[in-house]
């Protein structure tokens, strides 16, 4: 068995040949799609965040949005770029989604991809410390928000508060009990899958990662999901952790699916989103639902991870992406033993 939810980036262009024209679109779209997800029997719903983009952006206000329409689907970001987060501001924004959602909150976070901008964080008004990097910077935010998530008290109490206080250092309200359990970290490296093993993050793998041997993509991830594991059970955490990888899979079932996607017989291949940082793009996965079933079973990161995130071309409207995740369900995931 294997939990299968979708990814969307959130795009939206006011385009004639988009059905997703403008920022409301995105929004209310999103929420739709969560719906009819669930209604499917899909597991989850996560969306991307990107800053100074015609993407998703904030992503509090639709996780809370998504939680008070859906009762079952977990609800998540893959991911939210911690360069640009103020760590106590986000546990109280996570803490308060996640209770409208009833601890259904699967937060992805990381160290971000190449934005819009220039140094963008810089105009949110977070600057590394001296000697830092943006990456360092990012993983100091997450670890601040790691540890706030705990729900332990560590600020000095007003003697003549407002209101009364309870006894003891403060924490931040509102807390939600488990959603500590429920954070991933987004790795690009086998190294920092590593790094979240050890601090007991789950794990999450895009549809890219830095090049760090040569091979396919799914060969790599495979590896790096077999590093977070290992420095996991070193560090020694109770509990079992998650994987997720994400994938761009079409089942070619009718004619709409073979005029999008028919004829794309991708391969992986490798470029530079990075100066000197050379990465590995998976590939599209688009045949006949048999053809799929073939060629799913050969990528041993799906095979290592416990949930698959699917890649949906929202700017095709809600109607065709709710196709797009049922005949993943109903059409391969059966004959995959995923269901």
């Amino acid at each position: 068995m294997k939990k299968i939810g979708f990814l969307s980036f959130g795009h939206w262009s006011p385009s004639s040949q988009s059905q997703t024209r403008s920022a409301a679109d995105a929004l209310l779209q999103s929420i739709d799609l969560a719906v009819a997800a669930e209604e499917l029997g899909a597991d989850g719903a996560y969306f991307r965040v990107h800053h100074f983009a015609r993407q998703l952006a904030s992503p509090y206000p639709l996780l809370a949005a998504v939680g008070a329409r859906t009762s079952r689907i977990e609800i998540g970001t893959a991911v939210i770029d911690m360069r640009y987060e103020n760590p106590l501001y986000m546990a109280e924004d996570a803490g308060a989604a996640d209770l409208i959602a009833g601890g259904r909150l699967q937060l992805g976070i990381s160290r971000g991809s190449p934005e819009q901008v220039i140094d963008g964080w810089r105009y949110f008004g977070y600057v590394p410390l001296e000697g830092q990097s943006d990456a360092d910077m990012a993983r100091n935010h997450a670890e601040v928000f790691l540890n706030v998530l705990r729900g332990e008290g560590f600020a000095q109490p007003n003697p003549r508060p407002m209101f009364p206080n309870p006894p003891g250092m403060l924490r931040l309200e509102p807390f939600s009990a488990g959603l500590r359990d429920r954070i991933w970290w987004g790795a690009a490296t086998n190294a920092t899958a590593e790094w979240a093993g050890k601090l007991g993050m789950n794990l999450q793998s895009s549809t890219l990662k830095f090049d760090e041997s040569g091979q396919p993509l799914h060969v790599q991830q495979a590896e790096q999901i077999r590093a977070f594991r290992a420095a996991w059970k070193e560090a020694g955490h109770a509990r079992e952790p998650r994987v997720s990888v994400s994938r761009s899979i079409f089942a070619l079932v009718d004619d709409r699916d073979r005029a999008y996607f028919g004829g794309n017989d991708s391969e992986d291949h490798f470029g530079y989103i990075e100066p000197e940082k050379r990465a590995v793009f998976g590939r599209t996965y688009a045949a006949e639902p048999d053809v799929l079933v073939e060629q799913l079973k050969e990528d041993e990161a799906i095979a290592e991870a416990d949930t698959l995130l699917l890649t949906v071309p929202n700017q095709l409207g809600v109607e065709y992406n709710a196709h797009v995740i049922e005949a993943i369900l109903k059409h391969v995931a059966p004959a995959l033993g995923w269901r």
